[in-house]
């Protein structure tokens, strides 16, 4: 009789400790995405390197674009100065020609005019040049701004989700350890009270069978 209310006490701290236990092992179990989460990390980092290595490529490639875009400009641009300079100097000194000669050559049908057709064909086609490299001076400075954009954009949400990824892993890291050294401990105490516990069924069933 004397036993009684220490076994039942140590049936309920048993049934306790069990259901601790369970709960624990319960909880550690869903803190088996850590491995996931840092996983996870691991691809942003890789991610965010690898597309940091292909914008300052981008960013080279399209640089040297505009700086050679730039350098011909200037050079077309002289080339037509000095186009210009020619035809005119040509066009004076054809017209001081004609002065001396009122009487245009039997092969022309009307006034030398001097290479105009030709002039306006080869400068036409240079101011056109120019234009191209203008514009593509302008479409790869655009092209960069965008990509850059994106770039910056990308960094900054693999940079937030890093983050959240990585206090999460850390928060559960921190939760798992401490539950599983809780664990450890309700596993030894649940191992001496199911002892003491045993101990008291059998003195029972010792003191039964004396009596």
């Amino acid at each position: 009789l004397h036993s009684f209310p220490t076994r039942r006490s140590s049936i309920s701290a048993v049934e306790s400790l069990h259901a601790q236990k369970d709960e624990l092992e319960a909880s550690i179990a869903k803190l088996g995405e850590i491995a996931e989460l840092n996983q996870q990390v691991a691809d942003l980092d890789a991610n965010m390197a690898e597309m940091t290595e292909i914008r300052q490529k981008e960013k080279t490639k399209n640089a040297q674009t505009v700086a050679d875009a730039k350098a011909a400009q200037v050079a077309v641009a002289k080339a037509l100065t000095v186009l210009k300079d020619f035809y005119e100097k040509a066009a004076e000194a054809t017209a001081f020609t004609q002065k001396q000669q009122p009487e245009a050559p039997e092969i022309f049908d009307s006034e030398y005019k001097g290479m105009q057709s030709g002039n306006g064909g080869v400068v036409g086609m240079l101011e056109v040049i120019e234009s191209d490299f203008a514009r593509l001076e302008a479409d790869t400075k655009a092209a960069e701004e965008s990509a850059q954009k994106e770039y910056d954009e990308f960094m900054t949400d693999s940079a937030t989700d890093k983050s959240k990824k990585t206090t999460d892993s850390e928060h559960k890291t921190a939760k798992k350890q401490d539950e599983s050294q809780t664990l450890t401990q309700v596993l030894e105490d649940l191992r001496g009270t199911q002892e003491e516990l045993d101990a008291l069924l059998r003195k029972d069933r010792k003191s039964t069978r004396l009596n």
